[in-house]
């Protein structure tokens, strides 16, 4: 698999967590329920933290919910971050209730005199600030509506850029960076421009992208096309529904990549008309009887099981795969390694794969 080349960064650290340099691409996710509801907040976070989120983002509207703040992050095992707009003294308060991180809105957190504050606090707590700049609450400024033609990306860009000068100015460089969109070609516009402005690591998302169906394709395209670019440091898929669906999506973006590994790699035919076993099926029972184990022959990359149903490009994927599958009429050939071993009947498939996938793996 080809390597991608990362864009360097400063790297910084949210918890635990490192972002940027050289680590991994992390996965977030926000949490969905009314923060001041400790109990169900906590819950929700617990969830995602089984799914695979490593970093939790909650909205902070008020002073109930920056209260709660503590509660929630003695209940939670990772990085918690405070999502703030409006109101700096939320972002006082969600310091001083000990979150991991803070996101502020330059479009709606912006006088000098506040920032300076925040900023002070933050210091001293040595906890990052993401500038996250929304296509949706860029801040219009008097340029603007003189006329001045800029396309959306641009005004993102100067919008972050403006902010960032704030913060270095106040000497804090302890910062992410994240220009959403709801438009694919938007966000990956931005990023790719700004890629090459600062060494700040990057937030990916598209932002508001939809219900899952439609957010999954919109999400996989924009962040996985700057990924393939090299950018990027951090992830957070979102739609509209269960945030579960955000982690599996940016785990399945990630190792679509090779950027990360977290589950076998089922490799199946789409079948046609040659099929003469039960595909579909054989590779669902498959799926579930691994039931997402780090299966690995290395310790570092996932097991590769190819599953396929005529001798089309049958014996060619099942030799490229660790442990391979090609299917003729109601029987198939197990490969190991490029190396056929035997045939067996179509009942059989799946607990001969599963007994050799066993019997190798780590």
């Amino acid at each position: 698999m080809m390597v991608i080349k990362r864009r360097k960064t400063r790297q910084v650290r949210i918890g635990a967590v490192k972002i940027g340099g050289n680590a991994p691409v992390s996965i977030q996710s926000m949490a969905k329920t009314d923060t001041a509801d400790v109990d169900a907040t906590v819950r929700q976070i617990k969830a995602l933290e089984r799914e695979g989120c490593e970093i939790i983002r909650v909205a902070v509207k008020d002073m109930f919910s920056a209260r709660a703040l503590s509660k929630i992050k003695a209940g939670i095992n990772i990085p918690l971050v405070a999502d703030i707009h409006f109101h700096f003294q939320l972002a006082l308060e969600a310091i001083a209730r000990g979150v991991d991180g803070l996101r502020l809105n330059p479009g709606n957190i912006y006088r000098y005199r506040e920032l300076k504050q925040v900023v002070k606090a933050a210091r001293k707590r040595k906890i990052p600030i993401r500038v996250g700049v929304n296509s949706g609450s860029v801040r219009e400024p008097e340029s603007r509506r003189a006329g001045e033609s800029k396309s959306q990306a641009d005004w993102m860009i100067k919008s972050a850029l403006d902010y960032i000068r704030i913060l270095e100015g106040l000497d804090f460089y302890n910062i992410i960076v994240s220009l959403k969109s709801s438009d694919v070609m938007v966000t990956v516009d931005s990023y790719r421009k700004m890629a090459g402005l600062c060494n700040y690591p990057f937030h990916l998302g598209v932002t508001a992208a939809g219900l899952p169906e439609q957010a999954r394709i919109k999400s996989a395209i924009g962040i996985g096309g700057l990924l393939l670019r090299g950018i990027g440091d951090t992830v957070r898929v979102s739609l509209t529904g269960n945030p579960r669906e955000e982690v599996k999506t940016a785990r399945q973006i990630l190792q679509s990549l090779g950027a990360r590994y977290f589950e076998p790699e089922i490799i199946a035919c789409p079948t046609c008309g040659r099929t003469q076993v039960d595909v579909v099926k054989i590779a669902q029972e498959v799926k579930k009887r691994l039931n997402n184990r780090q299966c690995s022959l290395n310790g570092k990359k996932p097991l590769r099981v190819a599953i396929m149903g005529c001798m089309v490009n049958g014996p060619g994927e099942a030799r490229d795969a660790d442990i391979g599958l090609a299917a003729g009429k109601k029987s198939g050939a197990v490969f190991i390694k490029g190396k056929r071993i035997r045939r067996v009947r179509e009942e059989e498939m799946v607990d001969e794969l599963l007994k050799e996938i066993n019997r190798i793996v780590i």
